[in-house]
């Protein structure tokens, strides 16, 4: 994707100045891949017509939220959603590799039921052969939101479109949280996003999770 802008090449993640910035991580909407429960990972697959309609629908609920600025994974479904918010704010969108959903190994484009038949021991383990660990898409995702956090005004409310397990254990990183505890934080549904509010101390605190008014089930790459 190297006709793909890049949102923050070269910045680091440098000391915020104390302020009240928001986070608001949105989950892309649904694809075929979904509704068929197969592992999409990194694998590009576009938003069906019900998830360009989810898209739509919560970027109404979204805008209403003064958001500052916009950033996305570089995979279309990420892409897109994103795009509708764009499309009624008029706030460019930043594109980061970094917030790609979890590199899904051989486990990519198998349903859930594949996965449990070829793969018995590393599905245990939730860990896909070839693929990224937990731990790494933890440090991986929540360093990319560090840094887009520190390019914020003081009051900046910041709109992440993504991917549900990369968005989940991005959350997990920057609440502080041992991976032990990881699997407390429940999964995204589609075009639902989860908030989180700096403090004091310059951390952050969880406001919000899985918003978005009713949501449907989650279906993804993500263990629920």
């Amino acid at each position: 994707m190297s006709d793909v802008p890049r949102a923050g090449d070269g910045a680091s993640a440098a000391p915020r100045e104390p302020g009240h910035r928001r986070l608001l991580l949105w989950r892309h909407g649904r694809t075929a891949w979904n509704v068929e429960n197969r592992f999409q990972g990194r694998t590009d697959i576009p938003l069906d017509e019900t998830g360009v309609a989810q898209a739509r629908r919560a970027a109404r609920l979204l805008a209403a939220l003064r958001p500052t600025a916009i950033v996305s994974s570089t995979l279309v479904r990420a892409r897109d959603t994103a795009q509708s918010l764009a499309d009624l704010t008029g706030l460019p969108v930043g594109y980061d590799p970094e917030l790609v959903e979890r590199d899904g190994g051989e486990w990519e484009g198998l349903n859930a039921r594949e996965i449990r038949e070829r793969y018995p021991e590393e599905r245990a383990r939730w860990e896909p052969p070839g693929g990224e660990t937990g731990p790494q898409v933890a440090k991986r995702v929540g360093t990319a939101l560090e840094r887009h956090a520190a390019a914020l005004d003081p009051d900046g409310v910041l709109v992440v479109a993504s991917h549900g397990a990369a968005l989940r254990l991005g959350i997990a990183h920057m609440l502080g949280l041992p991976e032990e505890t990881w699997d407390r934080l429940g999964g995204l549904s589609n075009c639902c996003w989860s908030v989180l509010t700096e403090m004091r101390d310059g951390g952050w605190r969880l406001a919000e999770h899985n918003a978005g008014t009713l949501p449907e089930p989650v279906l993804g790459d993500d263990r629920a």
